[in-house]
């Protein structure tokens, strides 16, 4: 957008518009490389460390609780089983070994959960970091938008088309010219202003236009248009604002506003 304004001019509306445009994108990639900086930074690694490191070892020291608990109950089982005095002993002394190891594995497993309530304050804690960066990035983006549409709506105050000069206003009635705001072109002819398109619509009667684009219709209700052609338009109640009826020889269809230059 900076490049094609410098192109076409920082000192014309479109080109001086489009460079604004191009500042304001800049300064929402600046904040949305904040916001992913910050979000990696407060909220993700902290996550991801989590996951990668305390998350793996609970579960792997609660894997190693539920195969102490089988080894106890297979023990148990031994001990019921055993008949013999001497195998009796035998099976006696594996559960006291089997049950000490469960106890032990069961006690680890359990400083590790207990110590989930502290890292969940803690995520809890880097959660309303993220929230507040995201209310800064969109806080952030909302500004920048916000100035940027009050400099894009100075511009027709401030600014004319490079092949436009301003005139003293024309009474409508004395020279047939629409509305009070007609520009006058260096080829002598009068040209309205989008103001004086609006009056159009108001009025009757129908109106020279300069076609400005190439354009397509759309539909078999539309006329297409081909760039510095000259037709017929007239305005048509009920129509949408954006849109006057044009005509052309003996084809006739809508026509939008923004492509035409009406002339007098």
């Amino acid at each position: 957008m900076i490049d094609a304004g410098t192109e076409f001019g920082p000192g014309t509306a479109y080109g001086n518009a489009l460079i604004k445009c191009g500042e304001t994108q800049k300064r929402i990639g600046t904040a949305d490389r904040e916001l992913i900086q910050t979000s990696a930074l407060n909220f993700l690694t902290p996550l991801r460390n989590f996951i990668e490191g305390d998350y793996k070892t609970i579960a792997k020291e609660r894997k190693l609780l539920q195969n102490k608990r089988l080894d106890l109950d297979a023990a148990k089982t031994r001990l019921k089983k055993a008949k013999a005095a001497e195998t009796r002993a035998s099976s006696e002394q594996e559960l006291r070994i089997t049950q000490s190891e469960f106890d032990r594995q069961a006690e680890i497993t359990r400083l590790l959960l207990e110590g989930i309530s502290s890292t969940h304050a803690h995520h809890l804690r880097c959660l309303n970091d993220f929230v507040e960066a995201q209310m800064t990035y969109y806080a952030q983006c909302y500004q920048y938008m916000l100035d940027l549409q009050k400099q894009l709506g100075s511009f027709p105050s401030n600014y004319c088309n490079n092949n436009q000069t301003s005139v003293a206003p024309v009474p409508s009635a004395s020279s047939n010219v629409i509305g009070s705001s007609a520009l006058t072109s260096t080829s002598g002819l009068v040209i309205t202003s989008p103001t004086n398109l609006i009056d159009l619509k108001e009025c009757s009667g129908s109106r020279k236009a300069r076609v400005l684009y190439d354009y397509d219709a759309a539909n078999s209700s539309e006329l297409s248009l081909l760039a510095d052609e000259v037709i017929t338009v007239f305005s048509v109640v009920g129509m949408d604002s954006d849109w006057l009826m044009g005509e052309r020889g003996n084809q006739k269809g809508r026509v939008p506003i923004t492509y035409l230059e009406l002339l007098n």
